[in-house]
């Protein structure tokens, strides 16, 4: 059996850039009708599925600050009111989420947002980007806020543009990523 490795990665500098909507759209992209997809509201989503999720999604971006939360921090995150995390399915299986995080009246937070890899080039992120902000901009807030960096798919900044997100303000920063054993430790033994 393979050891996992408890060396820490070499830390990864990155831009991040901050958006914001502030004007609903006045459309969203249509649902493709080429698979069966559904998009799910995951009430009281429990912790170990939530980790599944930002694990699967995130794992090629780098998305580790969930992942280093312990398990009463996480609870507290998912537990604040105003969060909303809704599961986009293809095929019966879980493909993505997003997560959105409600500070009413003043705006939404699109915290997270992502597919697994399996589903990104299938046409869909552009309706599933629309499912989010429809979503958010159900809570009628003055602005809908998102941030994306250099590490995310290089078609997020764009496709967040196209669908009318504006740039805001830029910065700097360092992602610091898990270990072989931080990410076992963080999936499987929480």
């Amino acid at each position: 059996m393979k050891r996992l490795s408890q060396e820490p990665r070499e830390a990864i500098p990155v831009t991040v850039t901050f958006l914001e909507m502030l004007r609903q759209p006045s459309f969203y992209p249509r649902m493709p009708g080429n698979s069966e997809v559904a998009l799910f509201a995951a009430r009281d989503i429990p912790l170990h599925y939530y980790r599944y999720l930002m694990d699967r999604v995130g794992r090629k971006w780098h998305w580790v600050a969930m992942l280093r939360l312990s398990d009463e921090e996480l609870e507290t995150y998912l537990r604040t009111p105003g969060r909303d995390v809704r599961v986009l399915y293809l095929n019966g299986a879980p493909t993505g989420f997003f997560d959105l995080h409600a500070q009413a009246p003043d705006f939404v937070d699109l915290a997270y947002f992502g597919m697994m890899s399996e589903a990104i080039g299938l046409g869909l992120g552009r309706w599933f980007l629309g499912a989010a902000i429809q979503a958010a901009w159900s809570y009628e807030p003055k602005r809908v806020i998102v941030q994306t960096c250099t590490l995310d798919h290089p078609a997020a900044l764009p496709l967040y543009q196209k669908l009318g997100f504006n740039p805001i303000g830029q910065t700097t920063s360092v992602i610091q990523p898990l270990s072989e054993a931080e990410r076992a430790a963080a999936i499987f033994s929480k």
